[in-house]
């Protein structure tokens, strides 16, 4: 954040009235020109089919000071390092909300999507239970509205059951015996189960039927990366299938699946395995703290 009295200018990553979620294969971006920490003024510019490194230059000629997106790779970042342009990277939904959300302090970089091609070490975790937001939440990570409802900000305790829409179960709580518990709208689950959740009313039961945006999203061709293994210590003894968390550039863990392994290298998807599927849940809250 800057100084409330400096001008300055807001870049984001644009399409349709929406932070794009790609750095580098952005088409537009939207320009905020900033007075006294308001918005003043605003415009859309091309990207003129630049990429990566040629677009901080762009904004750099634009005078940008602050870029807000989504994903962005680790040749972008110190590309914009270098045209000292600050950068808020891992932000979602409305653009307009995510520079108001920017100018009040709410808005921090989360380093969701960020390039992998520079990450050092890894840790082995399992794939828990319930279904967590994996960086699609919608209560608290980028700058996505707050989910409003009775039981926002409550731990809540509720039975689920979800199946694709064939009929296939693929998951219970019921099975496990076990309530699943977590804080509604603190991001801890996909959107659309959280904001299912919001305002049921305890004992309630209710169907809710999620698109891939609600859920986990769609597959993103670049959250496949190939990492020689000389560079990850441990990843010798990873075999295809397996699930290992790695650390991004701010420390930030987040789940892949081993795709391909050969003599020096190793391919890793960080999509979710229920990417670009819709979902089916059948809910029950049990229990609101």
């Amino acid at each position: 954040m800057k100084d409330e009295d400096i001008k300055m200018k807001i870049a984001v990553t644009y399409e349709n009235g929406n932070v794009f979620q790609h750095f580098g294969k952005t088409e537009s971006f939207k320009v905020y020109e900033v007075e006294e920490n308001k918005v003043v003024s605003s415009e859309v510019i091309g990207s003129n089919g630049a990429g990566h490194g040629a677009l901080a230059g762009l904004l750099a000629d634009q005078s940008v000071d602050v870029l807000i997106c989504g994903g962005i790779g680790g040749g972008a970042q110190a590309a914009l390092s270098e045209a000292g342009i600050e950068l808020c990277a891992g932000a979602k939904g409305d653009a307009d909300q995510a520079v108001e959300s920017y100018l009040k302090g709410e808005l921090v970089s989360t380093g969701v999507n960020c390039d992998h091609h520079h990450e050092d070490g890894h840790s082995c975790g399992d794939h828990g239970d319930g279904h967590s937001c994996g960086g699609n939440c919608g209560g608290t990570c980028g700058a996505e509205p707050a989910l409003t409802g009775r039981n926002v900000g409550k731990t809540c305790r509720t039975h689920y059951r979800g199946t694709f829409n064939d009929g296939t179960q693929f998951d219970s709580s019921y099975d496990r015996g076990e309530p699943l518990e977590f804080i509604c709208g603190a991001g801890q689950m996909i959107k659309g189960f959280d904001a299912a959740v919001a305002d049921m009313e305890v004992g309630q039961e209710v169907d809710v039927h999620l698109m891939p945006e609600e859920a986990y999203g769609m597959p993103d061709p670049e959250a496949i990366f190939t990492l020689e293994i000389a560079q990850l210590p441990g990843s010798e003894n990873l075999e295809v299938g397996q699930q290992v968390y790695l650390s991004n550039q701010y420390g930030q863990p987040f789940l892949v699946k081993v795709t391909e392994k050969e003599a020096a290298t190793i391919t890793f998807d960080a999509n979710h395995d229920m990417a670009g599927k819709e979902l089916n849940f059948h809910i029950e809250l049990v229990e609101v703290k």
